[in-house]
């Protein structure tokens, strides 16, 4: 395995304004996943991934944020797959990840509990959004990807909310702090915390 790589991760969920209908939970609609190589700082592969819901429906808000309808989603592969093609297609239990902030790990956690999924991915997550809030001393209030972005004089590429194009913007944040030496190396272990 090439620890150069770093597989960077964002989800889109099922969501409502408030609390779910009944019978509802957050479930994962979309995958994004962009490979970087941090030797090299560059990002090299880019994905997207549709996963189709099993306990909710995409509504009005949902598609409002993300643009995704349920039409769209139900295209998607089951959550099973979707966590099958993480593990098969980009080494997800061996390749160190990163996500912008705790929400993206969390949700895989309690989904895979709730459906009996394995989990696709290792132990070595690095929570990108607390890496450039230590960085520009906000730790306790690191921005949102959108004000990073801003922040680091960086363009917002492609429509915020959507896992594809919110991975490969947080894999340009991830080599923003590569770039300035503010991001752990791998054999740091995991920066969950």
């Amino acid at each position: 395995m090439d620890q150069n790589l770093l597989n960077v991760v964002d989800v889109e969920a099922t969501c409502w304004r408030g609390s779910p209908p009944p019978g509802q939970a957050n479930e994962i609609i979309e995958i994004g996943l962009t490979v970087v190589d941090l030797a090299a700082r560059r990002r090299v592969s880019r994905h997207g991934l549709l996963v189709r819901p099993a306990r909710s429906r995409v509504g009005d808000f949902c598609t409002e944020l993300t643009s995704l309808t349920q039409a769209e989603v139900d295209t998607g592969v089951s959550f099973a797959e979707a966590c099958r093609w993480l593990a098969r297609e980009h080494a997800a239990g061996e390749r160190p990840w990163a996500s912008w902030g705790e929400y993206d790990r969390r949700q895989f956690t309690r989904q895979c509990r709730d459906t009996g999924t394995e989990y696709p991915f290792g132990e070595h997550h690095t929570n990108a959004k607390r890496v450039f809030g230590e960085f520009h001393g906000t730790r306790k209030k690191a921005p949102g990807m959108d004000r990073a972005l801003r922040m680091a004089g960086l363009p917002l590429q492609g429509r915020h909310h959507r896992g594809e194009d919110d991975a490969w913007n947080i894999a340009a944040l991830v080599l923003f702090l590569v770039e300035r030496g503010a991001w752990p190396a791998p054999d740091l272990g995991d920066r969950t915390a």
